[in-house]
């Protein structure tokens, strides 16, 4: 690895000064094209450099997503030309000289051709999807979806976009960890806020690209901590001004929700404050009267919240941040039947019912401020606090089997004596279960970060630190009552009743120092140092309370019997020396950063449990390497491989020589023996959009395996039911993972073909064992390949869309111990969905999708699902600022919330409670007031779909 490491600095050094010895000649014209009225930059717009005195072109290019341009030609005297359709072209003389060879033109306005706009006639519809670079950008007015929708319903149409039941977003395959608007953080620690609460027709176009770190911002050397961020363009017009929404509805099943927003965006300013509440598994700020859910969130849930964003910026300052509660009273009931693998030719049986209650509140506030005294100094400013509160409650009853029942839980709840369906000698035992747990939280802290730039383009010292605390409080009451068929009648009934508290405190604290030299032309090297330090006590207090004790008695002090042989104390300290050297090389097409990180580890566990009081030490080093390279084919064609190399510490209390035996049917062992694991990560990605035809291709590979990986070794006791777990390395664990997305439009962009493609692959691999404990275990080999593919086409025109959509997935599964559990199955869907818009200000939108699934085993997985939605909407008042809706969801009641997953070691099939069929009714009121007078309404200017109509607009993009 080293020898690979100086084999590539010593070509990189060569190739940059060759380069540099043949490009010293050339300068360089930049600037970046921004709107005359709004000030948001222009996409696309033409860059042209003419000679002097005959205004021959002698170089041009355009402008990137965000307006900006960087041009390289010989010094000379030239006239710039910029120009746009719709707007009048600028022109501004120049000069570059040997002596000042690059110039920056800055903030360059173009003004919009009133004569030319008030001619124009529309007629191609906006593109859905452009790519520049690695930016994928998506035109807002390609999509149509239900009025009054917010940005969630959009984002679930665009291509390679998915966002599961827990509001998680995926972009062809990386999380959307932030959103942005106009490229400002928008509650940066909760996508979701956006996903509910923003509504689709205040926006413009939604880019999807990686953005860099502060540090890598402010010193323009790539650290490798960059973030997928979704960052949305406000529609013109609609910057300037306020925004204003009211949503209040009504349902069938006391069904209800309401939402309140207020924005208000001026120059390089803006702010938000928004509130909710509903009763219809929204599980961020409902959706307005917009989109159809399918599936939804487990449980039942009463969801209140509220917050505040805002963003400001001046010449020197710009400041950011956001405050959000959120109090969420959950209703979760669910069934369950899994199958563990003990060994090739033993399995265990479970059937749970389990009913849960919990009430979780949170606030959080973020705050960010960057000042650049000058153009040499950045100082950034990141605080944050939070506090949060749980009080959980959860029943249960299971029943354990060493064969299949034949039951389903159903049928054993109705039953008062198991065995009369059950053989005796077939149950392991039966649980009944109650808990409460209860918990607060409070933590502080933040960042702060100094750059200063030395003179010399790229040279750089940076200083940054970071300071958390946090403190929990946090207690459990338990009551269980299981009784072991298997076992003597006098062994058979065990009770265990206990209170348990565990405060913990902890704080870390880290100081680094970066320096970033320019060594040619083009190239840089970083060094940089890293120190930090982690603290964290607990005291774990447990009580055995009698047997008659109820968890409603609460913590009885009089009666309660102190463990000392099941509490526990801990004391964790962590020190971390890191130091990093980066290469960076950057040429006009091409960007490559390789990287290696040494990192000398010191932890210190002191830890005391019963009659135990020690003391481990480990000292350990890692080496991790880095690789990023990139090429840029053209604007809208590149080409990127990474490699990342990561070490992970397995944690101090599974390196103890301990038994937990809390709980009598998952006792836990350490293992001193443990050693770190190292994960190996490989991606490339290619993308290609062709902007005058609009069409474009996207492929994203991935590779992954894991050098001992952790896995826990598990006893399985025939007797109680019981595991006995241990956690032990193995190798062989590795996925890899593609997809192919490609986007084509037809016939003057009307129709749309949509199509994105998966691949994957995992090898599994775990430890199972029916053995005593410290024999060796057997392993179980688990090979899955999933393939999907989802296929959407689209007609569309100024009043009306239609799509015709279809998704297939499969799953090979195979287990190397038992055949029996060998899965091939499917699931597809097809289906048709259409948005009218009506001319007396009247929309209609539907869905109605096939769902299937085929190949399980248990014929209750097999299933039909026919699920229809429908909306029909009605704008009303000068402006159309007011719109009554009706939404109908699961129209035939088909829809049903169950799952499978299944690994290595078990396969769990679960049905939870949720929302399905109801009917809403939904009053919203919009008040826009841009610049200073009230705006119309979203859909009575250019179109009857949104403020400036579907596919409309001022810009394409």
């Amino acid at each position: 690895m080293k020898k690979w490491v100086l084999g590539l600095l010593l070509i990189s050094c060569c190739g940059f000064s060759a380069f540099a010895q043949s490009s010293g000649s050339r300068g360089r014209i930049s600037g970046v094209v921004v709107d005359g009225d709004d000030k948001s930059p222009i996409m696309q717009a033409t860059i042209q450099v003419l000679s002097l005195p005959d205004s021959t072109m002698v170089t041009g290019d355009v402008t990137d997503n965000d307006g900006k341009f960087s041009i390289a030609t010989r010094p000379g005297k030239y006239v710039l030309k910029v120009s746009f359709v719709g707007y009048t072209p600028t022109y501004k003389p120049f000069t570059l000289t040997k002596a000042k060879p690059s110039l920056n033109m800055g903030q360059l306005t173009l003004n919009s051709d009133a004569i030319m706009l008030e001619g124009a006639v529309v007629v191609a519809e906006a593109p859905e999807v452009t790519a520049v670079a690695d930016t994928l950008v998506y035109s807002s007015s390609a999509y149509r979806v239900p009025e009054g929708s917010a940005l969630e319903e959009l984002v679930k149409k665009l291509p390679g976009a998915e966002v599961d039941e827990n509001g998680k977003i995926t972009i062809n395959g990386k999380e959307i960890k932030k959103i942005m608007i106009d490229g400002k953080e928008f509650f940066a620690d909760d996508p979701n806020i956006a996903m509910k609460n923003l509504p689709v027709n205040i926006i413009d176009r939604v880019r999807a690209y990686d953005k860099q770190s502060d540090m890598a911002r402010v010193t323009g050397i790539d650290d490798g901590e960059e973030e997928t961020v979704l960052d949305l363009s406000v529609k013109p017009g609609m910057n300037q001004g306020w925004l204003g929404n009211v949503d209040a509805a009504m349902g069938t099943e006391d069904r209800y929700s309401g939402k309140l927003m207020a924005s208000r965006f001026w120059g390089e300013n803006q702010m938000t404050a928004i509130g909710s509440m509903n009763n219809v598994n929204d599980n961020s700020f409902p959706g307005g009267g917009g989109g159809f859910r399918r599936g939804g969130q487990n449980g039942l849930n009463a969801i209140k919240m509220g917050g505040f964003n805002f963003a400001t910026k001046n010449e020197k300052l710009e400041t950011g941040g956001s405050v959000n509660f959120k109090y969420n009273d959950a209703d979760i009931q669910s069934k369950q039947n899994a199958e563990t693998f003990v060994s090739s030719d033993v399995s265990s049986f479970e059937n749970v019912l389990r009913a849960q209650r919990n009430k979780n509140t949170n606030l959080r506030a973020d705050f960010r401020f960057e000042w650049t005294p000058d153009t040499m100094t950045t100082l950034i400013f990141r605080p944050n606090f939070s506090y949060g509160k749980t009080n959980n409650g959860s029943s249960s009853k299971s029943y354990t089997f060493n064969d299949d029942p034949g039951y389903n839980i159903d049928d054993m709840i109705g039953t008062e004596d198991i065995t009369s369906l059950v053989p005796e000698e077939k149950i392991i035992n039966t649980i009944v279960r109650n808990s409460l747990s209860k918990s607060d939280d409070l933590s502080f802290g933040g960042s702060l970060m100094f750059n200063r730039r030395l003179g010399k383009s790229g040279r750089n010292i940076t200083l940054r630190g970071t300071y958390n605390y946090t403190n929990d409080d946090s207690e459990q009451f338990s009551t269980s009552e299981t009784d072991y068929y298997q076992k003597s009648p006098e062994e058979r009934l065990e009770i265990l009743n206990r209170y348990i508290t565990t405060p913990t405190k902890s704080y870390n604290y880290s100081l680094r120092a970066s320096y970033s030299e320019p060594i040619f032309k083009g190239g840089f090297l970083m060094f940089s140092y890293n120190f930090q330090y982690k603290r964290s006590t607990t005291d774990n207090s447990t009580y055995d309370m009698p047997n008659d004790w109820t968890i409603g008695n609460g913590f009885l002090q009089n009666s309660a019997v102190y463990n000392p042989e099941l509490s526990k104390s801990a004391e964790y300290d962590y020190y971390n020396h890191q130091v990093d050297v980066q290469l960076r090389w950057i040429r006009e097409k091409m960007r490559l950063n390789a990287g290696v990180s040494f990192q000398p580890q010191n932890t210190k566990l002191a830890y005391k449990k019963g009659s135990l009081d020690t003391t481990v030490v480990r000292n350990v080093f890692n080496f991790t390497p880095t690789l990023d390279f990139r090429y840029n084919f053209s604007k809208t064609s590149q080409l990127r491989i990474n490699y990342r190399g990561r070490s992970s510490q397995p944690s101090m209390t599974d390196m103890l020589p301990t038994t937990d035996d809390t709980d009598p049917l998952n006792v836990k062992m350490g293992n001193p023996g443990l050693k770190p694991s190292f994960t190996n990560s490989l991606m490339g990605f290619y993308n290609f959009f062709n902007t005058e035809k609009q069409r474009g291709l996207m492929t994203h590979i991935r590779f992954q395996n894991v050098l001992n990986s952790i896995s826990n070794r598990r006893t399985y006791n025939e007797t109680t039911g019981g595991y006995t777990t241990m956690p032990e390395n193995i190798n062989g664990n590795w996925n890899l993972f593609g997809l192919l997305g490609t986007n084509t439009a037809l016939r003057n962009k009307k129709f749309t073909i949509n199509t994105f493609t998966t691949i994957s692959y995992n090898n599994i691999i775990s430890y199972i064992s029916d053995k005593a404990l410290l024999e060796l275990a057997d392993k179980n080999k688990t090979k899955q390949l999933n393939l999907g593919e989802r296929l959407r086409g689209t007609f569309r025109n100024d009043w009306w869309e239609f799509s015709l959509n279809g998704t297939f997935n499969t799953m090979r599964t195979r287990n190397s111990f038992q055949e029996q559990n060998n899965m091939n199955t499917y699931e597809f869907s097809y289906g048709a969905s259409t948005n009218i818009y009506l001319p007396w200000n009247m929309a209609i939108a539907t869905d109605l999708s096939q769902n299937s699934r085929r190949g399980y085993s248990d014929a209750s997985m097999n299933r039909d699902e026919l699920i229809w939605n429908a909306q029909i909407s009605q704008n009303f008042l000068k402006g159309n600022a007011a719109t009554v809706s009706i939404q109908f969801y699961d129209i035939l009641r088909n829809q049903s919330n169950v799952s499978r997953t299944i690994s290595a070691a078990m396969r769990q099939d679960t049905e939870y409670n949720s929302i399905y069929s109801y009917c809403m009714v939904h009053f919203i009121y919009r008040l826009n007031l841009f610049g200073g007078k009230t705006a119309a309404g979203p859909a009575n200017r250019r179109g009857p779909g949104g403020f400036g109509g579907p596919g409309h607009g001022r810009r394409p993009f």
